[in-house]
């Protein structure tokens, strides 16, 4: 039988195939990891993760499979920064109005939270690194099982400085800005402060994010281009980075592209 007869001849193109894209796509990476590198990156990243449902619903998988496979790439996520130097990262885990989503989807959540922020206490890549873990949001909100996690990762990283990894929780951007001028009513009431010496710096300084740096990036992924009640303030003059990849299809790659979109960029600040 002659090679064009072979049955499994035609199969052997989509293999070939494979191969080259996969060839193709480690050369690109590795081309842009040496870009990124070259440059400044962004001190501080905010990410807001989105997609885990529709790649879940697209994957025939449950809801929950599709969180812990977000989980997941929040793990790649961190290792992909330490890389490449971004020393602050914030990812937006779940907004106040996330809490509204049905009983066993939250239920879920929560214990994913609860499991995950106890293995930041003994992770030894937080700790080779030295990188301090907090929690932006409203704890209140938060079931005690979680908020004891909270506290926990919280102590177990307290010394550490070299990398800033913060875990927005029970957040919403307007509560945030709300909270700080409740505080700055109260510092007026009791005489500390007067109303005209009120400026940014002085709302900055009661926000959640006090002791950080704004944020130079925040990426969103899912294909959606809002921002959605996430750093509201803080996000003054970020630059933006939109994809269309579902949260828990995030590759190396993409993250890659999205640094390296910055990079390009001439930030402007308003001038």
């Amino acid at each position: 039988m002659s090679g064009a007869d072979r049955p499994d001849r035609g199969r052997e193109f989509p293999y070939i195939s494979q191969i080259l894209g996969k060839a193709l796509r480690d050369l690109t990476e590795k081309r842009l990891l040496e870009l990124v590198r070259g440059e400044p990156v962004p001190r501080h990243l905010a990410i807001i993760m989105d997609g885990n449902r529709r790649f879940a619903e697209k994957r025939g998988i449950g809801v929950q499979s599709g969180h812990e496979r977000g989980r997941d790439t929040l793990e790649e996520l961190l290792d992909w920064c330490l890389e490449i130097g971004i020393r602050v990262l914030t990812v937006y885990a779940l907004s106040t109005e996330n809490l509204q989503r049905p009983r066993e989807e939250l239920d879920g959540l929560m214990d994913l939270f609860d499991r995950s922020l106890r293995q930041i206490a003994v992770d030894a890549r937080v700790h080779r690194h030295r990188i301090r873990v907090r929690v932006l949001g409203n704890r209140s909100l938060l079931p005690p099982n979680v908020q004891e996690a909270i506290g926990i990762a919280e102590r177990a990283t307290a010394g550490y400085a070299d990398y800033l990894y913060n875990v927005a929780l029970g957040y919403g951007g307007r509560d945030e800005i709300v909270e700080a001028i409740r505080a700055l009513a109260r510092e007026v009431r009791a005489g500390r402060i007067e109303p005209d010496s009120i400026d940014s710096t002085a709302v900055s300084r009661h926000l959640y994010t006090a002791e950080l740096p704004d944020p130079d990036l925040i990426f969103r992924t899912s294909g959606e281009e809002r921002i959605s009640n996430f750093l509201l303030w803080q996000s003054a003059y970020s630059e933006l980075y939109f994809s269309d990849v579902l949260w828990p299809g995030l590759t190396r790659l993409e993250f890659l592209r999205a640094i390296r979109a910055f990079q390009v960029r001439r930030r402007r600040f308003g001038e």
